[in-house]
């Protein structure tokens, strides 16, 4: 059955595909009958979908002509007309139960879809493993946040003294403690994040996917058990995993962010290898700890964000005890010493100058790889970056194989952050089961490191807009300040700093935000709504800020980093 409108291109495309099967089909053209109106706006409450050409087969709704065409081009056309449409058991399996993948799968089940999620977390080499939730939830941003929060409160504790607190000089922190705490909440989520998927009839199984079918996978679980289970669309949502040295000792004697947050004791002393955020966050809150920090680093820091931003929040480490390894990599092998202590050996990248040290945790931060090696893509011809195992797909999220699709931190150039991922897998749920046609907006997305002076950001950096538009035609505005909040206590008077980055070719429009400062994270929120809305450098000089605080000084931003240093020193 066809529902369609006379002079509508797309309703003939679809018409005349079906003449071309030799396919007998009903078409109703709503222009021409005196219900029409009354037939659309049904349609509309019973698929979601406003326009037409509006399909349905063996009374499943196909959807519109970009739909009912991918249709054709992967096969499932074919075995609906045939009346096969059961073969399969699920119209959608989400291979991964992280962020991205929860929601999409949830929001399919919504739209009426039968779902079923396959999440197995490998353990790491020291054993660690999680529940439901993906990284963020267990690994990444949830105890990140909340662990940076705790060394935070170290330093207000510090500040409060100067307010007039006046408490005894004997406050130690409790790793344990606060682990458990961490955990506790992590794992009340985790139980959250299963109810939600009971509740919204999306079938979960705990089980490592791979593919032996372009629609069949094969499930294993964790006594080894195999199942196999099929269905008419995949999406990919397996999630990055941390990448080892390659040296010897590295998985036997080292930890990664896998293992760091529910670690059973203090790590004591710590030696970071690497500079990616997850370097500079973990290391920043296990020095705001109270715990001797050193960083490693190979070249620079926070590889693809501004580099003036990047060593502005280095330099503030540094000064707060956080000592740095410059141009170093480890060599040799990582030794066990004495208990608790390991050897590490590292060799200058620029001289032959030879570097030894002792700590009790070599923590691994030097980048992530796509967990898609072994889910059997290979097999069923998903093309896959041999270099970085990601996968490129096209605007909508699909892969070269048009019933498979990815989405998240596995996918070739698009950002590698939680909210990203469910935003896409909602819209992407959308566009298979709801007629809609919202595509992810993968620019401007704002984001935050949370260093101990936090760093948000949003669009270019200042390197990659002098790239795409030349320094000549860029206009870059600057905000050295001291927050209230830091003046009584006397501390890091003019280290937070605030860039705008104006496009003078396009009415000085803002294509980069960068604020180093206290809750960056919420000064990034509102700035980003702004760019995603086109404000130009006027727009924000004509807002008003509000007073006394830091994100006041991003809407007054000068050409000349001398007067900022006088205008916003309160």
């Amino acid at each position: 059955m066809v529902f369609s409108k006379s002079y509508c291109p797309y309703c003939v495309k679809v018409k005349d595909l079906f003449k071309e099967l030799n396919v007998e089909c009903n078409v109703v053209e709503l222009d021409l009958i005196e219900d029409g109106t009354t037939y659309q706006e049904m349609l509309l409450e019973m698929t979601g979908q406003k326009s037409v050409p509006n399909v349905f087969i063996n009374k499943m709704h196909v959807g519109g002509c970009d739909k009912t065409m991918q249709a054709h081009e992967d096969g499932s056309l074919k075995q609906l007309l045939s009346g096969d449409a059961e073969a399969y058991e699920y119209d959608l399996i989400v291979i991964g139960g992280g962020s991205g993948g929860l929601a999409c799968s949830k929001e399919a089940a919504m739209l009426g879809k039968k779902v079923m999620v396959l999440d197995y977390v490998v353990p790491t080499p020291k054993g660690t493993t999680w529940g439901l939730g993906g990284t963020c939830v267990n690994v990444g941003c949830i105890p990140k946040k909340l662990m940076h929060q705790t060394a935070v409160l170290g330093t207000a504790m510090q500040d409060a003294r100067k307010f007039g607190w006046e408490f005894s000089e004997t406050v130690k922190h409790n790793w344990d403690t606060m682990k458990t705490a961490v955990n506790n909440y992590i794992g009340s989520l985790n139980w959250g994040y299963r109810v939600a998927l009971r509740d919204k009839s999306v079938e979960y199984i705990n089980a490592y996917a791979e593919f032996i079918e372009p629609h069949k996978v094969k499930a294993t679980n964790k006594r080894g058990k195999e199942t196999f289970y099929t269905a008419a669309k995949f999406i990919l949502a397996t999630g990055e995993r941390p990448r080892y040295l390659g040296i010897p000792g590295d998985k036997e004697y080292c930890i990664t962010s896998d293992d760091l947050f529910s670690l059973p004791h203090s790590p004591g002393k710590t030696l970071v290898i690497g500079a990616s955020y997850v370097a500079l966050e973990c290391g920043g809150f296990l020095a705001g700890l109270g715990l001797d920090v050193t960083v490693m680093v190979r070249s620079i820091l926070l590889r693809g964000f501004d580099q003036d931003m990047a060593n502005r929040a280095g330099e503030h480490m540094e000064e707060h005890g956080v000592k740095f390894l410059r141009k170093y990599v480890p060599v040799e092998e990582l030794e066990a010493g004495t208990p608790g202590r390991l050897k590490v050996t590292a060799k200058s990248t620029e001289s032959d100058e030879i570097f030894e040290g002792e700590y009790n945790t070599v923590l691994i931060a030097v980048g992530r790889d796509a967990c898609t090696d072994k889910v059997g893509l290979d097999k069923i011809g998903v093309k896959v970056n041999p270099k970085n195992g990601k996968i490129p797909v096209n605007d909508e999220e699909q892969t070269n194989v048009p019933h498979v699709y990815a989405i998240g931190d596995i996918l070739e150039g698009k950002w590698e952050l939680t909210p990203v991922a469910i935003q896409a897998g909602k819209l992407l749920a959308r566009r298979l089961y709801k007629g809609a046609t919202l595509k992810c907006d993968y620019i401007n997305v704002p984001t935050t490191v949370f260093t101990p002076m936090e760093y948000g950001s949003c669009g270019l950096s200042e390197e990659k807009a002098t790239e795409l538009y030349g320094q000549d035609n860029l206009e870059v505005y600057h905000s050295l300040f001291w927050p209230l909040e830091f003046t009584v206590p006397g501390r890091d008077n003019n280290r937070c700093y605030g860039k705008i980055i104006c496009n003078k070719l396009d009415n000085d429009r803002v294509i980069g935000f960068h604020y180093l400062g206290p809750n960056a994270g919420e000064v990034t929120q509102g700035f980003g709504v702004a760019m995603k809305c086109g404000a130009t450098k006027e727009q924000l000089d004509g807002t008003i800020g509000i007073h006394p605080t830091c994100a006041e000084v991003e809407v007054d931003a000068v050409e000349d980093l001398n007067q900022s240093r006088i205008k916003n020193f309160y």
